[in-house]
């Protein structure tokens, strides 16, 4: 298991309806809602940023295709847009996308570019299985278990653990579940540094990253641990130095 992107998307909303602030790595986005259900119509709603990903993401796998084939294809349009039935007694969301090409584009590039569009990636998350998960971020005082070395020592309250399992699968050689002292803090390779993208937690030296128990000091031991478990959320773990 790894995830996708190396730091996840993180979305806010305030008292503002229905204004949501969506964080992505590079900088912000609006989200809201239409005038005719209560929002400010100031960015894309939710259904247009879901079918905004399947546009984006035809027209750039197309395009990666084109260039390789050296075709003269300057300009690939894609509409997107889904309704919503019942079928046997369950919902079925559809979603239509078109694709404009221009006149100069033969019939035979038309069919291929059309298959290549199919097998973009966000075309195959969404035809094959998706499960959503979502957990509580929990805060306050439990019991805790403490992991360490000479470098660093990791803080575990076994009772806000989540059980998401990232942990231990996108980082095994630090996060062992099968034995009793499950956490290694010496295990997390030297070779993962990345900018960690957290946010300050309100103690000394101590970062919290999206809703995590993970939270680091500022020796390069404690630097190198928290970049690796970032991907690994979660477990309720922490660690300082």
């Amino acid at each position: 298991m790894r995830y996708k992107l190396e730091h996840p998307l993180i979305g806010k909303i305030v008292t503002e309806k229905y204004q949501c602030t969506l964080e992505w790595r590079n900088g912000e986005i609006i989200s809201d809602e239409p005038e005719d259900v209560g929002g400010k119509d100031l960015g894309p709603d939710p259904y247009t940023l879901l079918i905004a990903s399947v546009a984006s993401c035809a027209l750039v796998t197309m395009r990666m295709y084109i260039n390789r084939k050296n075709w003269d294809v300057p300009f690939l349009q894609v509409n997107v847009n889904l309704f919503q039935e019942m079928l046997n007694d369950r919902s079925t969301t559809i979603i239509d996308r078109d694709i404009i090409f221009p006149d100069t584009v033969s019939e035979e590039q038309k069919v291929k570019l059309k298959e290549i569009a199919s097998l973009c990636p966000i075309s195959k998350i969404l035809e094959n299985d998706v499960k959503l998960r979502t957990f509580i971020f929990k805060t306050g005082e439990t019991k805790t278990i403490k992991y360490g070395n000479e470098e660093i020592t990791v803080l575990w309250k076994p009772e806000f653990c989540q059980h998401s399992t990232r942990c231990w699968k996108q980082l095994p050689q630090v996060f062992n579940p099968s034995v009793k002292h499950w956490i290694t803090p010496g295990g997390a390779p030297n070779a993962v540094q990345y900018n960690s993208g957290g946010s300050m937690a309100g103690t000394e030296n101590v970062f919290s990253f999206n809703g995590t128990n993970i939270g680091i000091g500022t020796t390069n031991a404690a630097q190198k641990f928290y970049s690796s478990v970032e991907r690994g959320m979660g477990c309720g773990a922490k660690a300082i130095c």
